[in-house]
């Protein structure tokens, strides 16, 4: 049998998996009576986590939220990932945690155990940041954001469009999408009876939030996919569609989920999604990803890169129908 703060621990980290557990299930696991488990229970409680339970022929119990914040038990997994998170955090694009970040990871950096300090120290010590000037969001406003969404609470909010126009809407979030670089929120726009895409750092919430809504019917079971289509092809003027001669999982290293969206046809090809309001940008964007393509639309990008082949062609030398001769 287990020592009693042994088990305590044991017990906490079996709470910690967010199910409900009955008396006799935590009894086996910890090999001790369903009386032992009750005991245990009030125990923790006395340290401040706050154990639920349920009354009936067989009692339940779950973690649950409290008014303090009680220490976590973390396995070597979820350590690390902490860590890196943290680090990462650290330099990201969430404006106003960078400093918070490094408080956290010098607590916990300061309790890892050797094995754990030389993983996370290898991970550090291989990897450089790359810092890219681009949008960086207030950390209040996201979380801002996220208690809405989670709340069912109605948004309003100022926002400046990728045209420079200054509105303020009024909408119903639904979720937030991190694309890599930029973070979107996912809503009804109540304003203009539709969904919509907006970037989180074009954005600022007003306070207090809005009347709780009754929550629609999302305009897709993909969310983030979604969002891909809605910011890297609807908005734009020139909406193409390719067929990739590359597996999909290749593709996609190489196309930001707000630059297109990629789909598998077989295991060796797939169908990429991509908008612009240039066919040249977007002839240059297909190009330059590396691998061999077909363009299926629009019929002006079609002709964009006929045009492109003869204008190779009569650059390498090669004569053309309807072009200047060769030398």
């Amino acid at each position: 049998m287990l020592e009693t703060s042994a088990r305590l621990l044991r017990l906490l980290s079996l709470l910690q998996q967010h199910r409900d557990w009955s008396g006799p299930q935590l009894a086996d696991r910890l090999g001790v009576t369903v009386r032992t488990v009750r005991r245990d229970v009030d125990r923790l409680r006395e340290l401040g986590y706050p154990v639920h339970a349920t009354i009936g022929k067989v009692g339940g119990y779950r973690l649950g939220a409290g008014a303090a914040m009680p220490p976590l038990l973390l396995d070597d997994e979820e350590a690390v990932a902490v860590v890196v998170g943290l680090r990462t955090a650290a330099n990201g694009t969430v404006a106003g945690i960078e400093e918070t970040s490094v408080r956290v990871l010098a607590k916990l950096e300061q309790i890892l155990p050797p094995r754990l300090r030389y993983r996370v120290s290898a991970l550090d010590a291989a990897t450089v940041a790359q810092h890219r000037p681009g949008a960086v969001v207030s950390a209040e406003a996201l979380t801002t954001i996220a208690a809405a969404c989670r709340d069912h609470q109605r948004l309003r909010m100022d926002y400046r469009s990728h045209d420079g126009t200054d509105t303020t809407r009024t909408v119903e979030p639904h979720r937030l999408v991190h694309a890599g670089r930029r973070w979107y929120l996912v809503a009804y726009d109540l304003d203009r009876a539709d969904w919509r895409t907006f970037r989180v750092d074009r954005l600022r919430p007003r306070t207090p939030a809005g009347p709780r809504f009754s929550p629609r019917e999302p305009p897709a079971d993909d969310i983030g996919e979604y969002a891909s289509w809605a910011v890297g092809v609807d908005r734009y003027r020139y909406q193409a569609r390719f067929t990739m001669y590359a597996p999909t999982a290749q593709v996609a290293e190489r196309v930001p989920a707000d630059t297109g969206v990629v789909e598998a046809i077989d295991e060796r090809t797939c169908s990429l999604r991509s908008g612009s309001n240039s066919l040249a940008g977007l002839a240059l964007h297909v190009t330059l990803l590396g691998f061999d393509f077909t363009v299926h639309e629009p019929a002006e990008l079609v002709e964009h890169f006929r045009t492109l082949h003869a204008r190779i062609g009569h650059a390498l030398g090669a004569p053309a129908e309807g072009g200047p001769p060769a030398g």
